[in-house]
């Protein structure tokens, strides 16, 4: 009875050892689910479809090292809502990284959206998360190539006054297509009451990117926010980009209005022509109607309108072809 007992009292340490262990670690599985059915014109032509407005899965994990230090990880999968079928480009080529964070800040290795995007362009895009065909046609986003988005380490220190820093660069591997380069991205974010401040620069070879942006909070109901960029090599695709297709400014403007459970959008952006590209300018207009089920769940309506001059392709592809789309949608974080 006396070695039963004992065995007892060690199962159950272990028991309670193996539970704190436990208890210092979480892992979190998320997503989203967003799909419109849509009437698009391009051009003279004109279809129904239904759209994947950037679905997603995720899996984010963090252990608590003990001393404020702590060790995180997260993978994320790109879906098709509207077919059921993964990211094309690789199963977690959303984003692959695992990260160290304390008091020091936090450093992060592997694959992951620019920091400096969603200190700029995704900040005010408030109506659809900048998905689908209402998404900002004009921001120059220097790593859209899945090698650009890769091999990353990157540094992010800790909040000094509403502020804080994010530096990083993705190693070039021999990858001959970009030059044999890395590519470098900085990102900045402050904030202070209704205020919120951010700048990101990118750069990659020949193309490079600086943006500074802006969002003002008006009492309860109203945001209204900005940004500008100004872009070298940057064209509809990466193989302009990496050409010489010379210096461009875009802008885009934005508002809300939040009342109860609605919310009404308003956004309007220009990109100026390419320097060394004619005809390269074009306008695009939305206005959105959000409507809240839940904290998790709305459905919305928008239309979405792309102007080209006769040297743009923005949205439609074809040159001189203006793009528009009549949406409406269901999204359902989890």
């Amino acid at each position: 009875m006396q070695k039963a007992s004992r065995l007892l009292l060690a199962s159950s340490l272990a028991l309670l050892g193996t539970s704190a262990a436990f208890a210092q670690s979480s892992v979190t599985i998320y997503g989203r689910v967003n799909t419109s059915v849509e009437h698009q014109k391009i051009g003279g032509e004109s279809a129904t479809r239904m759209e994947n407005n950037a679905s997603r899965i995720g899996f984010r994990g963090v252990e608590d090292l003990g001393g404020g230090l702590k060790a995180g990880f997260v993978m994320e999968a790109g879906f098709g809502s509207d077919t059921g079928t993964m990211d094309g480009r690789g199963f977690f080529a959303r984003q692959s990284e695992v990260n160290l964070a304390g008091g020091f800040g936090e450093l992060r290795l592997g694959r992951w959206t620019a920091p400096s995007y969603f200190a700029t362009a995704d900040y005010i895009s408030m109506h659809n998360h900048d998905t689908g065909t209402s998404a900002d046609a004009f921001y120059a986003y220097v790593m859209n190539d899945i090698a650009t988005n890769s091999n990353s380490i990157s540094y992010k220190t800790p909040t000094f006054g509403g502020f804080n820093l994010e530096v990083g660069t993705g190693l070039y591997e021999k990858n001959a297509k970009y030059g044999n380069k890395n590519v470098y991205d900085l990102a900045a974010n402050y904030e202070a009451g209704p205020l919120a401040l951010g700048a990101g620069y990118s750069k990659l070879d020949k193309s490079d990117q600086f943006a500074i942006r802006g969002l003002y909070k008006i009492g309860s109901n109203f945001l209204l926010g900005a940004y500008v960029q100004r872009s070298k090599n940057w064209g509809f695709d990466q193989v302009t980009a990496l050409s010489d297709a010379g210096t461009r400014t875009a802008y885009r403007l934005s508002g809300a209005y939040m009342m109860g459970a609605s919310e009404f959008h308003l956004n309007v952006g220009r990109a100026g022509k390419m320097k060394h590209i004619s005809e390269s300018s074009a306008m695009q207009y939305t206005l959105a109607y959000n409507y809240n089920l839940s904290k998790r769940t709305k459905v919305y309506a928008y239309y979405t309108k792309v102007d080209n001059k006769d040297g743009a392709s923005y949205l439609s592809g074809a040159a001189g072809q203006d793009f528009s789309s009549i949406a409406v949608g269901v999204r359902h974080n989890f």
